[in-house]
């Protein structure tokens, strides 16, 4: 008996002692590949924020995976599952509808899941939600158009790929016009994408002889758009909107150039604050579960300078 409570007592002391082996969790980061510029910001800062969080965090470890479509970002969560056993996902989804069963599906099993940006078709599937305020980006930009045409005019919307974000923000765009006398001639889809904005651009201008203002949505279809209206040697578009802050459009916007008045925020860095919040949930007790929005800003050539990088890869 005396051995025995000897023996019970130096394990005892030796796991108070001993230090503890911390068990590894892997982190699974399923984003868009880089098919437009915001997808391409978005892409680096992924890549910076897991550079950093593992060198931070060596219990963590990442595998970061990029899709060009819905069925390969499927797949590439699947193998995160299956191989890698994944303690958190962390998702952009490349569209919502296709990705929310797949998702669901992760989170059923006890994978805690940050839906970004793009939520998901189905609420209260993920466990965290981080985004920019897309209602906010477009009542933002409908303030902008309404207060820029105050004796009204025709406008033409190019929307994003379509997804629970891009709804978010044409209503909040379409709430603001209430009570102008601001007419929405059309809206079309140019996915986020300035050769697809490009045609879409080129179909509004041959349908309708007065336009007065285009609002992109994005900074990368306004390229596209801007791109048709100079083709078609059109003089009677006054201004075209767009958002998201591509450095080259806060440049023209702070230097005055009259095409490019202002510009609404929508950050890409937005993926590193979600992937970064993961890891605190995994790593710490602290609370993380939620909604985290990040507001939408005007940029206007007073306060432009204040949004332009000129390192940024956007």
């Amino acid at each position: 008996m005396k051995r025995i409570l000897a023996g019970l007592c130096l394990t005892t002391a030796m796991s108070l002692s001993a230090p503890a082996f911390a068990e590894t969790k892997t982190v699974g980061v399923s984003i868009p590949a880089a098919t437009h510029g915001w997808a391409g910001g978005m892409n680096y800062f992924a890549q910076e924020a897991v550079k950093r969080l593992e060198a931070t965090y060596p219990d963590l470890d990442f595998v970061l995976a990029t899709a060009s479509d819905p069925a390969k970002q499927v797949n590439d969560i699947e193998d995160m599952v299956a191989t890698r056993n994944i303690s958190a996902l962390v998702v952009l989804p490349f569209e919502s509808e296709p990705l929310t069963g797949p998702v669901k599906a992760v989170a059923d099993a006890g994978v805690w899941v940050t839906v970004v940006d793009r939520g998901l078709s189905v609420e209260g599937i993920e466990d965290l939600y981080v985004a920019g305020d897309n209602p906010g980006f477009g009542r933002v930009a409908g303030e902008f158009v309404a207060g820029a045409l105050p004796e009204g005019g025709k406008v033409v919307v190019l929307r994003g790929i379509p997804t629970t974000i891009d709804n978010e923000r044409v209503e909040g765009f379409q709430a603001a016009l209430e009570g102008s006398s601001v007419e929405i001639l059309a809206m079309e889809h140019g996915n986020w994408n300035r050769d697809k904005a490009f045609e879409v651009m080129q179909d509004f201008l041959s349908k309708y002889p007065q336009i007065d203002a285009v609002w992109a949505s994005d900074d990368d279809m306004s390229v596209g758009a801007l791109a048709a209206i100079e083709a078609a040697g059109r003089k009677d578009v006054k201004f075209v909107l767009g958002g998201a802050g591509m450095k080259e459009m806060i440049a023209r916007t702070r230097d005055g150039d009259a095409m490019i008045p202002a510009n609404v925020t929508y950050p890409p860095a937005m993926i590193a604050t979600a992937i970064e919040v993961t890891a605190l949930g995994l790593v710490s007790s602290a609370p993380v579960s939620g909604r985290f929005v990040i507001g939408s800003v005007l940029v206007t050539p007073e306060n432009a300078a204040q949004y332009y990088f000129p390192d940024s890869p956007f």
